[in-house]
């Protein structure tokens, strides 16, 4: 039976592996909005009250009475940048100063979740974009866009990826540069408990991925 089991399992895996070879990157983590069950809150709850029986714990007495209820709301809000296009808020325009210089925006804080645990992941983001035609957007959407992508399950890296992309499909800049520095509880708390390490991951696009002069000048101005 034990082999039979595994045999099953690992044609299920292969299929699922086929299917998502099939798939764009697009498709598997889409960039924009999915939709928000009218039973989630319900369905979240519930699981969460199986994990504290499972646990060996008594979801009736006081102090976790109303837990799952509590995680099911934190877990709607932290989660919430599934159910909305982070890339909208880049929608407010304004070309009329038509300023053709590089805009950066640093240290902007941010919490995410890392789908492999479900830990927290916090930190800042630093993005910088060198406009197009001189067209520019608010300096509070760009840290919109950053929140509502990290508000997701996440990897830091799909994060960066996801930031530019987001950039680039709205504002069709010249060259785009986005770097992050985070601290993952999943290392701080499990596992190797490396408390104070920070990840750091960038990406450019455009003319900042071309001539390294360029970038190195923008990264400057990110670290000073």
């Amino acid at each position: 039976m034990t082999n039979l089991n595994a045999t099953i399992m690992t044609a299920a895996s292969a299929r699922l592996s086929d299917s998502q070879d099939s798939l764009s990157s697009e498709e598997l983590r889409p960039m924009g909005a999915l939709p928000l069950p009218a039973d989630a809150e319900v369905r979240i709850a519930g699981a969460v009250r199986e994990i504290l029986e499972a646990l060996g714990e008594n979801p009736e007495r006081e102090g976790l009475l109303d837990t799952p209820r509590r995680v099911a709301k934190m877990y709607l809000e932290v989660f919430s940048g599934l159910h909305q296009d982070p890339r909208d808020h880049l929608k407010t325009q304004f070309s009329a100063d038509q300023h053709h210089g590089a805009v950066i925006v640093k240290d902007i804080r941010f919490h995410s979740m890392c789908e492999h645990h479900l830990l927290p992941v916090y930190g800042k983001a630093h993005v910088a974009y060198l406009p197009a035609g001189g067209r520019l957007t608010g300096l509070s959407k760009i840290a919109r866009l950053v929140e509502g992508f990290a508000r997701r399950p996440q990897l830091q890296e799909r994060l960066t990826d996801q930031i530019a992309q987001g950039m680039e499909d709205v504002l069709a800049p010249e060259a785009v540069l986005v770097v992050i520095e985070a601290e993952h509880m999943c290392m701080s708390m499990r596992g190797v408990r490396s408390p104070g390490s920070t990840t750091v991951t960038s990406i450019a696009r455009g003319t900042w991925l071309r001539d390294s002069a360029a970038r190195m000048e923008i990264m400057s101005l990110l670290r000073g």
